[in-house]
């Protein structure tokens, strides 16, 4: 169990910095979609690359604290794997929203819990390499 403790902390603070990014996504896809009448799925798209961004950020400082030279690199893996993500959560919102008919926002919802451990694993085992 002792052997899992760091990774643990790194998940519970990989979720913290989500939910700053989770502050910043919701806000401007609310803002681009009812305010500004712009498409739902370019809407949530802009509102998960800002996102994504801040995350890079906190997560290269706080939660794997890299002193890598290489943020380039970084930085590309990093959104590389949030693109992919992003299919991966507008996919889940088309299937729950559009599908199934739930409220836009509980879809997103759903679809940013999914995401969340896809972006965690990923970037574990790729960006931030121990």
């Amino acid at each position: 169990m002792a052997n899992y403790f760091p990774i643990l902390i790194k998940l519970i603070r990989f979720g913290i910095v989500g939910c700053s990014g989770m502050v910043v996504d919701f806000s401007v896809t609310w803002l681009c979609k009812e305010r500004l009448h712009w498409n739902k799925y370019v809407s949530n798209s802009l509102g998960f690359i800002l996102a994504a961004t801040n995350n890079y950020i906190w997560n290269r400082l706080w939660t794997f604290q890299s002193a890598s030279t290489e943020v380039t690199r970084e930085y590309g893996s990093f959104f590389l794997i949030a693109l992919i993500g992003l299919g991966l959560n507008n996919l889940i919102i088309y299937i729950l929203h559009d599908r199934f008919k739930w409220n836009f926002y509980v879809s997103k919802i759903g679809a940013i819990a999914c995401v969340t451990l896809w972006n965690f694993f990923m970037n574990y085992f790729f960006t931030f390499q121990q």
